[in-house]
């Protein structure tokens, strides 16, 4: 096999969300599960750590403006550095900003489920960048489905 299960594409921003994105809330620590019996004893949740990269993995709720089905159009993006990532502009809307993502990579993945599978994509980035006014104006968006990082199996 010529690309090997987990392989990551680098995608330019503009290719992968056409109209941008939208941060909902805060950039939070992606953290490992904890028992019930982890949390009694008082133990501290442990931050997730990305396998390829080393770094480690924060992560955020984004909308997509240009995706057509409701339940597709958020998602989570896994951001690996090792500060918290700080986005580079400010709120529209309370708990709301436009964002755009540098170092954004795409790992292909089927989600769904039954008979209702499709194509999705695991979508992790390096960081923010200043989002541009009018910025999407590259055309209409080449891939469909936008899954954040969830865990592949």
């Amino acid at each position: 096999m010529a690309i090997y299960k987990g392989f990551r594409f680098p995608i330019e921003f503009d290719d992968a969300f056409a109209q941008g994105l939208v941060m909902v809330g805060e950039v939070s620590p992606d953290n490992e599960y904890q028992s019930r019996e982890d949390r009694t004893a008082g133990r501290p949740a442990r931050q997730r750590v990305d396998e390829v990269t080393g770094k480690r993995q924060w992560k955020v709720t984004v909308t997509d403006p240009d995706e057509t089905k409701a339940k597709r159009a958020s998602f989570e993006i896994t951001l690996l550095a090792d500060v918290q990532p700080v986005p580079a502009t400010s709120e529209v809307l309370p708990g709301m900003r436009p964002i755009e993502l540098e170092g954004l990579t795409a790992e292909p993945k089927v989600a769904g489920q039954g008979e209702f599978k499709y194509q999705s994509y695991v979508f992790r980035a390096t960081g923010f960048k200043a989002a541009a006014s009018g910025s999407g104006t590259k055309g209409t968006r080449s891939a469909s489905g936008g899954e954040g990082a969830a865990k592949a199996a």
